[in-house]
Order: structure tokens, then sequence, then C-alpha cells
């Protein structure tokens, strides 16, 4: 059974927001510059809590940070 994947795009908003440092954001959601480097990699998935951090330092919602890959139209995610 495939896993589903969490993309986000971290990364290039940090880029469009002044281009904030991983060290900055890090400093607003209160986590570590490798915290940020990690998620940001997608090698470790953010807590629900620190996923709205991150969303909301960038005025945005969750779901515009991040993507869940296999999500059908409608916004169901596609069960295997």
């Amino acid at each position: 059974m495939p896993v589903n994947e969490v993309k986000n795009c971290i990364r290039r908003l940090r880029f469009e927001h002044d281009e904030m440092t991983q060290a900055e954001l890090a400093d607003k959601v209160g986590v570590t510059r490798q915290t940020i480097i990690a998620i940001e990699a997608g090698k470790y998935m953010p807590s629900l809590p620190l996923a709205f951090k991150l969303a909301r330092a960038f005025g945005l919602g969750v779901e515009e940070v991040f993507q869940l890959n296999n999500v059908k139209p409608g916004g169901q995610a596609e069960l295997k």
C-alpha cells in the first residue's frame, strides 16, 4: 500500500517573504534551524500545532503550505 506523501513549499515561501532565513523562521515558530531544514527536505513531518504556526508565519492556511499527494478532486485523499 503506497504511503501518502506530504509536500511543502516552505523554502519558496521564505524567499517570497523578504528572503527569510531558516533561522528567522525557526525563531518565529519556536524550533531550531535544523528542524526547519528537515521539514523543508521532507525528512521530518511537523506536528499539527507546528504546521499551523508555520502557515501563520506566512499568513496562510495549512493547506497552502502543506499538500497531500494522492488527493482526489474535492479534497479527499485517495485510499488504496
